[in-house]
């Protein structure tokens, strides 16, 4: 009983909140993988992106809850979803034609890409703080349960209490739905496999007759849409703020770097192996380990490793061991 009591609380604590936060780093992850891989960059301005997309879902769900307007015992934001992928699939393609395009056609270095993005960065940033203010905002729903811990002892007699919120499943099978449709596209539709032909040789894909513009379209709209929906599910199970999803932009390279950076595959795999690590890491381990060794054993505090204010040092940690052992990622992308 007594290690059943612990699984249920290493679930409770570890394992549901590392599956829903590597959904959503991996979501994220996808999205700066496919600019790198297509467009050749590291693009930094997609944490603020993915802001940007979450604030006009969140607009739109307070005009939706104002006019009475709901989704049932679903969060209202999905109904709004649409609006903010469509708002940051716009605000990608503008500035892309207006500031990023100008910079392909003169070949510059993929350094400079970078230190453009930056700009877009700090732009971005500032038009989401304009408009919604820097301060923390609320969908105002979504904080309903599966089960909650209380109805879960009910049922199963147990002294430790599981629960599961609607925003983590939601994000869980969201988060899959998108991965599974994404490799659909890449795979199967023509576009998907020009896409696929651009990034491994660009030389070759052009005198195979694919359009460029196209694949540049296609990918900053593939990109946007990661971004807006990565961005509202962080926000429906964390919490709406600007800054927040600046401070994001690590662990989400970090995951797309561990994977193997360009590797939609090694996106995924990368956002899990973060989300996981940072929360086994800063758990305090005191509570599961006091249903299975004897009191005497255990040792004084809360055995935990770190803090949960160092949890983007082990993201960090992280980045810099694959980058020195091994450059290219767990599944073999294109090393940094």
């Amino acid at each position: 009983m007594d290690f059943l009591n612990a699984l249920v609380a290493l679930t409770n604590f570890v394992v549901i909140p590392a599956l829903a936060y590597g959904s959503q780093l991996a979501l994220g992850a996808l999205g700066v993988t496919l600019i790198y891989g297509i467009l050749r960059f590291s693009n930094f301005s997609h944490g603020d992106v993915m802001a940007f997309g979450t604030m006009w879902v969140i607009l739109t769900t307070w005009l939706l809850q104002a006019a009475g307007i709901g989704f049932g015992v679903l969060p209202t934001a999905l109904l709004a979803l649409p609006v903010g992928i469509v708002a940051t699939i716009l605000y990608m393609l503008a500035a892309d034609k207006f500031v990023f395009s100008f910079y392909r056609r003169q070949r510059v270095k993929p350094v400079v890409l970078v230190m453009v993005s930056i700009g877009v960065m700090f732009i971005t940033n500032g038009i989401v703080r304009l408009i919604i203010g820097p301060g923390r905002q609320s969908f105002d729903d979504g904080g309903r349960f599966i089960f909650s811990v209380r109805e879960f002892r009910e049922w199963s007699g147990l002294a430790e209490g599981l629960a599961l919120r609607t925003t983590q499943f939601l994000t869980m099978v969201i988060a899959l739905a998108v991965m599974i449709a994404l490799f659909w596209f890449l795979n199967r539709t023509r576009t998907g496999k020009s896409m696929r032909a651009f990034s491994d040789n660009e030389d070759l894909a052009l005198l195979s007759g694919i359009n460029p513009d196209r694949v540049v379209r296609v990918t900053w709209v593939l990109t946007a849409t990661l971004a807006t929906i990565a961005g509202v599910l962080y926000g429906l199970d964390k919490g709406f703020q600007p800054f927040t999803y600046f401070q994001l932009l690590l662990p989400i390279f970090a995951s797309a770097i561990v994977g193997g950076l360009g590797n939609p595959l090694g996106a995924i795999a990368g956002g899990y192996i973060i989300a996981f690590a940072e929360m086994t890491i800063t758990y305090a381990w005191r509570r599961v380990l006091g249903h299975i060794l004897p009191e005497e054993w255990l040792p004084d505090g809360l055995i935990q490793v770190l803090s949960v204010d160092y949890k983007f040092a082990v993201s960090f940690a992280l980045l810099v061991l694959v980058l020195i052992f091994r450059p290219t990622g767990v599944f073999r992308g294109k090393s940094v």
